[in-house]
């Protein structure tokens, strides 16, 4: 197995037939497992949309170090575990001083065992919520009124995972310290590998506030 840098067009290549987002990701970095030239695997970072998300983690004055594992997928045939991979792409990335953050879906039904495996801090489960729902899948912060559908999206609540990924053992302990989230015992529980190529539902619910808004018209 061969493990390099690829680059942002060979990761989309790669994920998008498999991933179940069936979404881009924001890239910052990519990598690639390969086997005999083969891409079998990759595993994709970059700045999360949220700046309270990067505010969240450690505070203000880090947020610029903030970055999420966004995606992470492999052929089907690939026997190799992933957690392997992802130490490699960690170690790779000590350098740049980032603090990791990423998430397993309780809807997909994953309790996050490669991030345990590397290591990563468990800091709970975020809060189920809903966004704005459009047809064409735009994020809501690029909503127009008119496009609005009197839907709202499900998002599923999340295991959240972080990774101090540094060299620096001073910085480490700073991040530690300033951890805004309490450190939690890993979840358990039966993990179901998704099918690939096969895309997640989206869960709509009726959108109160425009069904009222409506209604007073």
């Amino acid at each position: 197995m061969k493990f390099t840098e690829i680059s942002s067009e060979q990761a989309i290549t790669f994920l998008l037939p498999r991933h179940y987002s069936g979404r881009k990701p924001n890239i910052s970095i990519a990598f690639g497992w390969f086997d005999n030239d083969e891409l079998k695997a990759v595993c994709t970072f970059g700045k999360p949309a949220s700046p309270c998300l990067c505010d969240g983690i450690c505070g203000k004055e880090w947020t610029s170090n903030v970055y999420e594992l966004n995606r992470l997928c492999r052929t089907e045939d690939l026997h190799e575990q992933l957690s392997q991979f992802v130490g490699m792409c960690l170690k790779e990335l000590k350098k740049k001083n980032w603090i990791i953050v990423s998430y397993s879906d309780t809807q997909m039904h994953h309790n996050g065992y490669i991030y345990q495996a590397c290591n990563f801090i468990y800091t709970g489960c975020t809060r189920q919520r809903t966004d704005m729902y459009t047809a064409t899948g735009k994020h809501s912060r690029h909503y127009k009124h008119e496009e609005q559908s009197g839907l709202r999206k499900v998002r599923s609540s999340k295991h959240r995972y972080i990774y101090f990924c540094t060299s620096d053992k001073k910085l480490k302990r700073q991040w530690m310290k300033d951890l805004k989230y309490p450190i939690c015992p890993y979840p358990k529980g039966v993990n179901e590998n998704y099918v690939l190529g096969e895309y997640i539902k989206d869960v709509l619910v009726p959108d109160n506030r425009i069904i009222k808004e409506n209604a007073n018209v």
